[in-house]
Parts: structure tokens; sequence; C-alpha cells
């Protein structure tokens, strides 16, 4: 199946909904659907208002453009309950600042995991792999202390601590803490059991599971959004239809994603030397690039590249989007310092290189900017039948 379009040159950027139908609020929805309250938004399936139990399976990169185009190979999805009306992801539209803001319901702004890669002093934190440097000695779980540097709590309102199947290699990591905190985790190895584990929570009487899969995500990087994409999107929606065999009557599925994709391939930037003499160093992701600015040289450098890349990219300064509310408010305090200076938020099939993250520059398929491609995911829900 063909790729979704990249987006025209010129267009405004796709902001996140924070005030409603937004990855952020879709927790908080959940675990507040008394019957009668009145309050029920809109742009929550139906079926999920008011189930006796729910399960939220986030599918990490699955973009409703990217669904859209793929109808025929997602029957159950396509099928499912609002999947004609998407919901945004947050700024930036990264696996670490919008599973962050799944699980707490905190904007950006408040819960401060504000990308992939965040400065800390003098230094680059890998909020995923919650590591400063390379190897082992760059893990950061004792010098940045998850639960200090996100202190938003995951499944606030929750009656009861929320049950999180997930795979087992993520048990015990410094992301795993951050966004995730205190919640038991049952965990699986590969996709067959993720179904059968969540059906053992529901069973024992759990009235919120969380589940979460990455295979989508991981494919496309790799691959792009090929047939391989094709394939992976294919065994998720067989998943899916595994996990709904498994709901009893009253309880709901409800699946949404963190961000979508953009294919990018080779198409990477690496910032010319006029550009890098006010740079002391970078941060972020490729679509989502901080610049830091050597002392006094901001204002220089946000003019530098609005005239290289202006075409190409939204350049903004950290103050502009701050006040431009694209995180969700103003940020709380000690976030600031996490930012560069200035933002490269490519609205072109492009990415910006950091020649400091090598891993990153391997990438085929991307996320982080601002885009439909990107910014839009699905919110969808299958009611069960009482088949177990």
């Amino acid at each position: 199946m063909p790729a979704s379009s990249a987006p025209e040159p010129g267009l405004a950027p796709l902001l996140p909904d924070y005030d409603g139908a937004c990855i952020s609020n879709v927790v908080p929805a959940l675990l507040d659907r008394s019957p009668g309250r009145g309050t029920d938004p809109d742009w929550m399936p139906a079926a999920a208002r008011h189930a006796t139990q729910v399960v939220l399976l986030v599918v990490d990169g699955l973009g409703w453009d990217q669904l859209r185009a793929r109808s025929v190979l997602a029957p159950t999805l396509s099928a499912a309950e609002g999947i004609d009306r998407a919901i945004t992801s947050v700024a930036p539209t990264t696996t670490a600042c919008a599973l962050t803001s799944i699980t707490t319901g905190c904007r950006p702004s408040e819960h401060g995991l504000l990308g992939y890669r965040l400065a800390v002093g003098d230094d680059i934190l890998n909020a995923l792999r919650w590591s400063i440097g390379s190897g082992n000695a760059g893990d950061a779980r004792r010098t940045v202390p998850a639960r200090q540097f996100q202190p938003c709590p995951s499944f606030s309102g929750a009656s009861r601590p929320v049950p999180v199947v997930s795979k087992s290699e993520f048990g015990g990591t410094g992301f795993t803490a951050a966004h995730l905190g205190n919640s038991p985790l049952r965990g699986y190895r590969v996709i067959s059991s993720l179904p059968v584990e969540v059906g053992h929570l529901l069973r024992a009487g759990e009235p919120f599971v969380y589940a979460y899969y990455d295979g989508i995500d991981r494919v496309a990087h790799g691959s792009g959004l090929g047939e391989l994409y094709d394939a992976e999107l294919r065994a998720v929606d067989r998943m899916v239809a595994d996990v709904v065999t498994e709901l009893p009557a009253g309880a709901v599925l409800v699946v949404t994603a963190d961000h979508g994709q953009i294919d990018v391939g080779p198409q990477v930037e690496l910032l010319g030397r006029d550009v890098m003499a006010s740079v002391r160093f970078m941060s972020g992701e490729g679509r989502f690039r901080w610049l830091h600015a050597r002392p006094g040289a901001a204002d220089d450098l946000l003019e530098a590249v609005v005239e290289r890349y202006g075409d190409s990219t939204w350049a903004r300064g950290r103050d502009q989007l701050i006040d431009d509310g694209v995180f969700g408010g103003p940020l709380r305090d000690g976030v600031v310092s996490r930012l560069g200076d200035v933002a490269l938020i490519p609205h072109t099939s492009i990415a910006f290189v950091d020649p400091a993250d090598t891993g990153e520059n391997r990438l085929h398929s991307r996320h982080g900017s601002l885009t439909r491609d990107e910014m839009l995911v699905p919110l969808v829900a299958l009611a069960g039948g009482g088949n177990i």
C-alpha cells in the first residue's frame, strides 16, 4: 500500500487539541466514566463510556492516516466504532513524550518529558534508554531519578493499581518508571501472548487494563511504510481480534496510538558550518530538532535557519513555541532548561541529523513533527460478547 503523501510546504503546523480530542485526555476520560455523569466527551466512542471493564491498547506508531490508507489490511480495526474520526497526539509526536501523556493524563508542559533526547545540564538524556553517554556506564537511573524527573502519577484517579501488559524487556527500565510508575507489569515476549495476558486480567476482575505493543513503530523505523509495514499491520489487526475474543460481556477494547509516521528514508539534512558556528550541541530528534545556541547567538541562529530551511521546515524559537501553547501551556519549573533555543520542525519528508546520535540516523520512517501524518492517531472501540 502507498504511504500517505508528504505535507505541502507552507502549511501551518497541526497543533494538539489539548482541551479536547487528544491522547492526553483518553485515560482520564476512561477512568471517569460513571453512568449519568453527563460530561462524556463526544470524541470518546460511545461503547467505551459506560463499559464495566476497559482494555486500553496503545499501538506504537499506528497513525490514523496510515491506517485509513490501508483499511483493507485491517478489517477489525477498520470496522471499529470511531474509525471515521481521529484524535491528536501531543508535541513533539515522539514516543517518550506521547506515552507519558497517555498514561499520566498530563500535557507535555506538565510532565516535562518533552522528547527523545533532552538536555540535563551539559549532558543529553536518552529518555527511552534512560542513559547519558553510551554503554552501561551511561545508565542514568541513579543520577536522574525517573520519578523526580517526571513527577506526574500514572493512571491518576484509578480506584486500584492499573495492571500493564507490555514486553517483559521493558520491566525495570528508567523510562518505564517515568511513565508507568509502580503499575504492576504482566510481561510478554511474543505478540500472541498479549491477548492471553489481557484475558487473565479480565477474568481476575480488573476494571481497567493498559496494554502496549511496539511492533508497528519498529517495522516503520526499520524499513519504512512498505510491504513489511503492511504485513505487520495485518498481524496487529489479528492480535486486536484476538483481544476482542477475550472480552466478557460489558467489556470494551479501546485502541489508540502515540503518534503516526512519515517516510523519510535517506533524505536527511546535515547542518552547514555557518549554522553550526552558532550551535553548542543538539537534542530532540530528527523531526523536532533542538539547537542549543552559543551564548548570545540565539537570535542570529533563528534568523539563519529560517533563511536556509524556511521552505521545508517550521523554524521556531523556544519561547514562541511555549507562548503558542505547542506543549500545552507554560512549562513547569525546571523544564525549560531541557530544551534548546531553536527548534527545526520539518513539514516535508526530511530529518535533521545530529552526529552525536548515530542510532537515529539509520531510521527509515520517522515522527516528531507537527504534520497530520504524525499528529493524527485513531481512537476506536470494540465491544466484547462474553466469549470467555
